[in-house]
């Protein structure tokens, strides 16, 4: 756990040299939220790892960009790009969704999605159960959310201390509970030892 005032590349490649250091050799796939510096602060820690844009919150910060009454209809249009069985058919629909009503009525959405688009495109390289396992964050954002609102109820902390004791007390009755695998994971374990080979078998076996 990091506390720190301001995030940026330079923190995160903190982070990660700091993961190094405590033992983790390799990282296959980082599925990530858009956070300022993470993905380039990963390509030069770990410069193997397939770094993917989460998504979901792909899909949502789209969205802020339509009106409430269309948001609706402008995530039905999107789905094609995100659906596509390959980064070709990808790329299509988006042109498709780019010069069709919404993306003229919204133009920011469609470059919203060739920014990202770097990060977007691994995702095409795997079978659908491999999809479904890394499609989002949303696990990792399900517990942030817990811890939000346990610290909220707090207010202010006199020093970090107290912030990381709060916040370890809450992840292990968090994690007490059971935590149930992704319904895919087996079959996308299968995906991984043959797309990785020694860099997944090696450490699972």
């Amino acid at each position: 756990m990091w506390i720190e005032q301001t995030e940026g590349a330079k923190f995160w490649l903190k982070v990660f040299d700091d993961l190094k250091t405590r033992g983790v050799n390799d990282i296959l796939i980082a599925v990530v939220d858009g956070l300022k510096g993470l993905a380039e602060a990963i390509e030069v820690a770990f410069p193997a790892t397939t770094v993917q844009t989460c998504i979901v919150h792909l899909i949502r910060n789209s969205l802020e960009y339509a009106s409430w009454k269309d948001r609706k209809a402008v995530a039905a249009t999107l789905k094609p790009i995100y659906a596509a069985a390959s980064a070709e058919a990808a790329q299509e629909a988006l042109e498709a969704f780019e010069k069709g009503p919404w993306g003229c009525k919204y133009p920011t959405i469609a470059q919203s999605w060739r920014r990202a688009w770097e990060h977007v495109i691994p995702f095409f390289a795997f079978p659908p159960d491999v999809r479904r396992v890394m499609y989002t964050t949303n696990a990792i954002e399900s517990l942030h959310m817990q811890l939000r609102k346990i610290i909220k109820t707090r207010g202010h902390f006199p020093s970090d201390e107290a912030a990381i004791k709060l916040m370890w007390l809450a992840l292990r009755n968090i994690l007490a509970d059971k935590v149930r695998l992704a319904k895919e994971w087996k079959a996308a374990m299968n995906q991984f030892a043959v797309m990785f080979g020694d860099r997944f078998t090696g450490v699972t076996a």
